[in-house]
């Protein structure tokens, strides 16, 4: 993408100074005004032609064959980027809406129940249950504000606050489903999810290969801890963003999503 508005930049510049050379040119080969010379460069280029001004001398009309071969090139090179981009942006959106229905659909079977999961295992979990209390009524700085709050977190691990066994069950039940994400297409144009899902994979095998969870060395449950944390933390991320995109996009499911808020004490699906 940064590809093509560089080039269609370039190419907008060229078309600029040729114009401006056209415009010259025919202003003092042929005497035109200022806007007769500026409308025939326009119209040579674009290979309108409407014959109601051409070129009387010599210099001029080896002055519009230097604009068509010139010109012409440079203005097609102007038209075929535009709608390039146009075109690239169109898919993009469509990949990226793709991509947030994926996403919901994991917050739906995967996300918010592996959060609630996680912050039993946050023993600081009051500092970022203040922050993340979302409401309807919340706006883009709110949303932002706890974005900087969450980078300064420190999401502090506590491997026996939670439960091990929880976890991995959990995990191993969505095992398949991780996977199937992770094979989607649509996955090439949301690397940090990509990572997400790969770090609750690897947490995934590493609980695996564990026949006793509750009989580990304290080195053992310090990794555990790390591989928690990881996957802890890209998931707050995630889980905020996409919150933030429900809000903007799909209000009716915003509000479930508020009421089922895992940092929110008092959340509750039932509306009263």
């Amino acid at each position: 993408m940064v590809d093509l508005r560089f080039r269609l930049k370039v190419f907008i510049a060229f078309l600029f100074i040729i114009i401006v050379f056209g415009t010259l040119g025919f202003r003092f080969l042929e005497g035109l005004s200022v806007v007769d010379a500026f409308y025939f460069s326009v119209v040579t280029i674009a290979t309108v032609g409407y014959g109601d001004i051409h070129p009387s001398t010599e210099p001029g009309k080896f002055l519009a064959m230097i604009l068509i071969l010139c010109g012409v090139g440079t203005f097609l090179g102007v038209v075929a980027n535009a709608t390039e981009i146009i075109v690239y942006q169109r898919e993009k959106e469509n990949r990226l809406k793709k991509t947030n229905v994926m996403l919901g659909a994991f917050f739906s079977e995967i996300g918010l129940h592996l959060l609630t999961i996680f912050t039993a295992f946050d023993s600081q979990i009051e500092i970022v249950n203040q922050s993340l209390t979302i409401s309807g009524d919340w706006s883009k700085k709110d949303f932002s504000a706890a974005r900087r709050t969450l980078k300064s977190y420190q999401f502090a691990v506590d491997i026996h606050k939670g439960n091990l066994e929880s976890l991995h069950r959990f995990l191993d039940r969505t095992g398949d489903r991780l996977l199937r994400l992770l094979e989607n297409p649509v996955l090439v144009e949301h690397e940090s999810f990509t990572n997400l899902l790969q770090a609750i994979i690897h947490l995934r095998d590493e609980l695996y290969y564990r026949s006793d969870l509750q009989k580990l060395p304290s080195t053992d449950y310090k990794h555990l801890a790390g591989d928690i944390k990881r996957a802890y933390r890209q998931l707050v991320f995630h889980w905020i963003d996409y919150m933030y995109y429900l809000k903007h996009n799909y209000p009716y499911l915003y509000n479930l999503a508020v009421r089922t808020n895992p940092f929110d004490p008092k959340a509750s699906p039932v509306v009263s």
